[in-house]
This record gives C-alpha cells, structure tokens and sequence, in this order.
C-alpha cells in the first residue's frame, strides 16, 4: 500500500480512549491551577524583590502554556506533537536563560528579599505543585509532549522546595545569596529539561521521516 494513503500510525497521542479522556480532564485542572498561581506567586514576587518567586511564578506561566498546547495537540500526528514540544522545550530553555540573567541583575543591584513571604508563598506554591504531580504522576511516561509535561510539573516542586529553603536561608543569613543561588539552580533544572524534551522531540520526529521513507520506497503489489 502506498504510504500516501495510509492511516498514520501514531495518531493518538501516546493515549487512546477513556484514558486519553481523563488525560485531557487532568490537564485542564492542572492549567487552571498553574494559571492562579502564576498570579500570586508573581505579584508577591515583584514586591518582594524574590528572584526565586518571580522564577517559580514564570515557571507556572510556563506550565499553564505547557498544558494549553498539549490539549491543542492531543489525538494529533506525532509531526504536530513533537513539533509541540520543541515548542515547549525552547520555552524552558528561554525561562532558564531569563533567570539567569535576573539573578546576575540582582547580584549588580541586591535586594533583601521578604523571608517570610518566600516562605509563605513558597508553601503554598509546593502545595498547589504537589496536587498537579500526584494527577500527573501516571501519565509520566510517553511521547516528547506527554514528557514535557510531566517535567514542568516535577521541576515546579522542586522549584517550590528549593523556594522555602531560600526563604530560610535569606532569614537565617540576613543576606540575598540564598534566594539568588535557588534561582540558579532552578535556572539549570529548567536548561537540562530543556534540552532532554529537545532531544527526544528531535528523535521522534526524525524516526517518522524514516518511517514515511520507508512506507514511500515500498513497491505496490502487482
């Protein structure tokens, strides 16, 4: 058979039927929830001076666009979702880059960030992160868009983790280095994760090409 006429083989998104359903109801709940807190968690960033926070609300904004796209894409050819998450996996590798440079802004112009607002915000951050991974957590495993999804999640918690502990730094120190080394460290997770959804983006799409090459050179039975 002529692959030009063939169904594409991978036109579910790494789900198929009811669980692609509770997929996509679980990627709205947690779209909603990354959305709120990107509002929070940024306000109390900004008048906080918090480089951590205003890095942990981004990467809430990054996940909530995270989500829009994968419902956008889900049940699509593997060409719309891994060109998807090259998508997603250059905006995080973006956000990373963005931190960086803020928290080299902050080391020029220092500012004493709020201890007890990290710390407070931060908690509720992890909480609202904690509920999105446990929704997330069995649908971790699949194609380059269902893995960029779950890696936004997890570098979310962490990313709130790392939060508390730079408010309790900040409060023990008196000094701005803790909420500036957190941004750091939450800038190369979000640079690594960039790079492993690129990757695998990359993969998927080459082994399609293969695959439609293949298809193409087979010659029609007689």
């Amino acid at each position: 058979m002529n692959a030009r006429h063939a169904a594409e083989p991978d036109a579910a998104a790494g789900f198929e039927g009811a669980r692609l359903a509770i997929y996509r109801r679980v990627l709205w709940t947690v779209l909603v929830i990354n959305g709120v807190m990107f509002l929070i968690e940024g306000a109390f960033g900004l008048a906080t001076n918090s480089v951590s926070l205003q890095a942990d609300a981004l990467d809430f904004l990054g996940d909530a666009a995270t989500y829009a796209i994968s419902l956008m894409v889900l049940g699509m050819s593997v060409r719309w979702r891994a060109s998807a998450a090259i998508l997603k996996g250059a905006a995080m590798g973006a956000f990373g880059v963005w931190i960086l440079g803020a928290s080299v802004f902050h080391v020029i112009f220092p500012a004493l960030p709020s201890a007890g607002v990290m710390g407070g915000v931060g908690v509720l951050a992890l909480a609202a992160n904690f509920a999105s991974a446990l929704l997330l957590y069995r649908f971790r495993h699949g194609d380059a868009n269902i893995r960029s999804v779950w890696l936004c999640t997890r570098n979310d918690a962490i990313g709130n983790i790392a939060v508390i502990v730079a408010g309790a730094g900040v409060y023990a120190t008196a000094k701005g280095w803790p909420d500036l080394a957190v941004g750091v460290i939450m800038a190369a997770l979000a640079l690594s994760s960039s790079l492993l959804v690129l990757r695998q983006a990359a993969r998927e799409l080459r082994g399609r090409a293969e695959l439609r090459a293949g298809h193409t050179n087979v010659t029609p039975a007689a």
